[in-house]
Parts: structure tokens; sequence; C-alpha cells
């Protein structure tokens, strides 16, 4: 009964916004438009966008763009959420952030080492930052190497890591990318016990295990298939975390040395078990399923919970993931039915 009262403005509020998630039909329709306006016409008349897509010029309708506006859309829906939210809500919804904050770090980590010409691009989400993160975006958008990076997160949990890294002479984009990632990880597992108790952080502990196993897995595929890595540097790769994925079956699945050995042994392990790899196209697609279906079944178990908060942002996070995949297939000019597995919407959200 507690929960329940605790959640019940925000579960009442987070459905209101889930009715205005996109639908199954809906991507099947937007997969085949055959230009950007097109798009973003028709996304202008659904609720979740049209107010913000007006803000965007018929000249500004380009991918980039377009981009920067649905990842605005997100941050308004964690700001929704935020503001309904409870004090012990709003610490979680602020260890969830920390996903942000790494995707921002990562992005400014390309634009230094691609030698973009251009300024970082970061105007779009310093109101967000400024209220939310403890990454200053003004101590970051002149970066011209990665010690200003580094200097400009200075006061930030991020710094010592990244520092300590920089110090030890770290040379390239992988190695603070596969740093600052681990990290992340490591962090949010150590710190899930600090502000959740009993039956949240149960939750979120199975949410998290689950993504960690399911990236492991989809990091070894990768290494093996297109990469042809050896084991030794593989584990370098992986994150330092078990779940249903133990140690001695991350070592057997590292060490096979064929594509078709692995997929038999994850065929074999909790997952496979639980999930067909036969029935999907890659890897990277059970990924995505099989967080959708823990998502959905996690929050259909325990609505007045933290299952409803990671859920709703779960979805809205693929949404924009399947629109950018839509405007990459008109960018490319790739036929509708070869983006149709990517774009699949979930049902009974």
């Amino acid at each position: 009964m507690g929960s329940m009262i605790k959640y019940s403005a925000l579960v009442t509020k987070i459905r209101a916004m889930r009715a205005k998630l996109l639908r199954d039909e809906d991507f099947q329709f937007l997969a085949e438009l055959f230009s950007v306006p097109e798009i973003v016409g028709h996304l202008k008349g659904y609720p979740a966008y049209r107010d913000i897509l007006s803000l965007l010029d018929e000249a500004d309708l380009h991918r980039g763009n377009i981009e920067k506006v649905l990842v605005q859309s997100l941050y308004e829906d964690y700001t929704k959420l935020y503001r309904f939210s409870g004090l012990e809500q709003r610490r979680f919804l602020k260890l969830y952030l920390k996903r942000y904050e790494v995707e921002l770090i990562n992005y400014c980590f390309r634009i230094i080492f691609n030698h973009y010409q251009k300024p970082f691009d970061l105007d779009y989400k310093k109101r967000f930052f400024d209220r939310y993160s403890q990454i200053s975006i003004d101590r970051l958008i002149g970066s011209k190497n990665m010690k200003d990076l580094v200097e400009g997160l200075r006061d930030t949990e991020y710094y010592g890591p990244l520092s300590n890294l920089l110090d030890a002479g770290a040379q390239t984009l992988f190695d603070f990318n596969l740093a600052l990632n681990l990290y992340y990880f490591s962090s949010i597992w150590r710190e899930k016990k600090k502000i959740l108790k009993k039956k949240e952080l149960e939750i979120f502990t199975k949410e998290a295990g689950t993504q960690v196993d399911l990236l492991n897995l989809q990091w070894i595929y990768r290494s093996k298939k297109y990469y042809e890595m050896q084991p030794a540097d593989i584990y370098a790769l992986l994150i330092p975390i078990h779940f249903h994925i133990h140690a001695e079956e991350l070592k057997k699945l590292t060490e096979v040395s064929e594509i078709e050995e692995f997929k038999a042994e994850v065929t074999g392990s909790f997952y496979g078990k639980r999930y067909r790899i036969e029935d999907i196209a890659s890897i990277e697609q059970m990924y995505r399923e099989c967080l959708r279906r823990l998502y959905l079944t996690e929050r259909r178990r325990d609505p007045y919970s933290i299952a409803s908060l990671t859920a709703y942002l779960f979805y809205k996070e693929e949404e924009i993931q399947r629109l950018i995949t839509i405007m990459e297939r008109v960018r490319y000019g790739l036929p509708p039915e070869q983006t149709a597995g990517y774009v699949k919407g979930v049902i009974g959200v």
C-alpha cells in the first residue's frame, strides 16, 4: 500500500505519457516515407512531437537538427518525470541520469579525436544539463584536446578515472570510451545499494544486470565476428559484473574459437533458454528484444515502483533511435523493407 501511495501521481503521469508513444503501425507507416520533410510533417501529427517540432524552420529540416529535437523531447520527458517524483524517486533519476552524462562525454571524445573543425554542438543540451547534471556544458564546449576536456570535468565523478587514464598515457578514442563505459557500469552497480531498498533494489539489479550480461555477449560476438580478436584482448572489453552469465560461463564464451560455437553456447545459456537465438537476426537484435520484454514484464508486475520509470525511459529512448534509423534510411536511399526489423515498435507498452 505504501508504494502505491508513493507512486500514485507519478504512475498516472507515466500512463498519460505512455499513451503518446508510437506503435507498430506508426513506425511501419513512417518507414515507408521517402523524405525527411515528409517524416517531420507526419511526426507533427503525433502529440509527443507536435510542439517541439514546430520550433524547426523548413530550412532546418535535415537529419542533424531533427535528431537534436528528438533528444530534447527525451529530456523534456525526463523533466516531467522528475517534477512528478518524490525525493526517493528523484535520487534514482539522478543515478539514471549518468547514462546521459556518459553519452555526452563520449560525444566530446569523438569530436576531439576526429579533429572536427566545428565547435562542440552542445547548446541544445545546455539547459537540461545545467539543471540536472554535475557536468557543466560551458566548461566542455571550448575544449581543444583531451587535457582540456578532462579538466572541464573537474569537480565531477568522471574527473578522477579519466585524469588517471590521461596521466597513464592513453592515446586512443577506444581507450577513453572503454574506461568511461567500465566506470559507468561499475558505479551504478555499486551505488544502487545506497539509494534503493528491497523490491526496488531487486528490480534495478535485474534490469542493470541483464543489460550488462547482454552487452558482454554482444561485445564478445562483435570481437570475434568482425575483428577476430584473441580471448585475452576480449577480456579487457568486458564489464566485470556477472548476473545470469557467471564468470566461468563468460570465460567459456570468450574462448570458443568459432562463431557457431559461440552461438551454441549462448543457446544453452540463461538467455538462450528463454529466448530462441535462432529466431533473431543478430545478437544486437537479441539485446534489444530481451530488454524490451524485461522492462515490460517488470512494469506489469510492479507498476508502483521504479519499474514504471525505467520502462518508460527505455521505450522513449528506443523510439528516438528507431526514428533516427528511419531518417538514416532516407539519407542513404535504402528501401523500407531493409529497415523494417529495426523500426518495429513495442506492442503493449
